[in-house]
């Protein structure tokens, strides 16, 4: 028996598992050839899903993104199908003149007529009755996690859909909502109420509401906040300050400061990096987190104040043993992260204090970015950030970089 179904997701790889359902005959049984008559009128019959497993499953609506297969005759000659007033791409390998798999274009309408439209070379058009759903907010992240009260944060994601009759809301941990500045499809600007408290935001739209995984003042995971936990211990524990070039986010910060060649000459650790031995530091014997690597991020705030063209920022876990040496920053095998925000632009500098994240599974390469494997767990006991090399050439430059709060969170 068939089933009407509404659907969030449709696999891509399975594209190619359905059109060797249709040519078997699976999806449906014709005898008719395959040869289209160009002034025929399109028709589509019904449309399904494109999972092989769900084959008894035809839709009348779908989410923005998925994609469905049309299935019904004439349709070989068809160019264009629209979706409301969105026009979706086709491609040739993946129409027939019984079939045609597309995917529905990720963008909002601005005419909703809950229609298909089908237009053949020939300008022959026809419509069905097909509905597409607008998903509720995505919360990706926030341009900076610490925010104060009363200050501007800004929301990244998608779906972000702020209807005149239905406005859009921000609600805060606490469930304290806040002043929605400004709303794009892809970015909210909202004033941080009084009270704000720690925890995941809520999105709310006309189409339903999301909570975020990441936290707002996230103070899960704390490494190192220079605060209460700091890298004592370690032949360099950082330059610490808490206003001088900037305001901290909360509290003390880390200051790295100096000049760098683009050449990757450079080799200055006391102007750009500390190291937090876990041994030495006091710390309990261990790695510095308990969460599966698969599942982590590194995040930290940073402060870009003066340009940086040059040289990676070096995140390196060593083992909780690890004391008394430097030799792990230019071995060729302890993996690290390396970051250099600065490599697409040519320059990188901040307008403000911004959050990053960092996947562990992606602390895999050595100190001149040569690819190496993740550590195991076991070898997350220490902590070295320092601004060396990367394997990418810069320009010369005299960076001001300021960091606090990092942590090690699930994804």
């Amino acid at each position: 028996m068939m089933k009407n179904n509404i659907f969030k997701s449709s696999p891509l790889w399975i594209v190619a598992l359905l059109l060797g359902s249709i040519f078997s005959g699976l999806v449906f049984q014709s005898c008719e050839s395959d040869d289209s008559d160009d002034t025929a009128i399109p028709e589509i019959m019904y449309v399904r899903v494109t999972d092989r497993e769900k084959s008894d499953s035809l839709v009348v609506s779908a989410f923005l993104g998925n994609t469905i297969a049309l299935v019904g005759k004439n349709l070989g000659n068809v160019k264009e199908v629209w979706f409301n007033d969105q026009s979706a791409k086709l491609n040739v390998n993946y129409i027939t003149n019984h079939s045609i798999i597309v995917t529905i274009p990720n963008k909002i309408p601005d005419v909703v007529t809950n229609e298909i439209t089908l237009v053949t070379k020939k300008g022959i058009s026809s419509k069905y009755s097909f509905k597409v759903n607008v998903p509720a907010p995505l919360l990706n992240s926030m341009l900076c996690e610490y925010v104060k009260d009363g200050e501007t944060a800004v929301i990244k994601g998608n779906f972000f859909i702020d209807d005149e009759n239905v406005p859009l809301q921000v609600f805060f941990p606490g469930n304290i909502p806040g002043e929605v500045q400004s709303v794009s499809i892809n970015e909210i600007h909202v004033k941080v109420p009084a009270g704000a408290g720690v925890g995941p935001i809520t999105v709310r739209s006309i189409y339903g509401q999301s909570r975020s995984s990441f936290y707002f003042r996230d103070d899960r995971g704390f490494i190192l906040d220079w605060d209460n936990l700091n890298a004592a211990g370690g032949w360099r524990s950082g330059v610490i300050r808490n206003n001088n070039p900037v305001q901290g986010i909360s509290g003390n910060y880390v200051y790295f400061a100096g000049d760098l060649a683009g050449d990757n000459s450079s080799w200055n650790e006391d102007g750009f990096s500390f190291n937090l031995w876990g041994t030495a530091n006091g710390r309990p014997q261990g790695d510095l987190f308990d969460i599966p690597i698969a599942d982590a991020v590194l995040k930290f705030e940073v402060y870009v104040v003066q340009s940086w063209s040059a040289s990676a920022l070096q995140m390196i876990f060593t083992p909780w043993s690890t004391s008394g040496t430097n030799s792990y920053i230019a071995d060729g095998k302890t993996p690290r992260g390396l970051w250099y925000p600065w490599r697409s632009t040519g320059s990188f500098k901040t307008d403000g204090w911004i959050t990053v994240t960092f996947p562990l599974t992606d602390f895999k390469y050595d100190h001149v970015g040569t690819q190496l494997e993740v550590a195991e767990a076991g070898k997350f006991g220490g902590l070295t950030f320092f601004v060396y090399h990367g394997g990418v050439e810069g320009t010369d430059c005299s960076p001001v970089i300021c960091i606090d709060n990092i942590r090690v969170v699930p994804k």
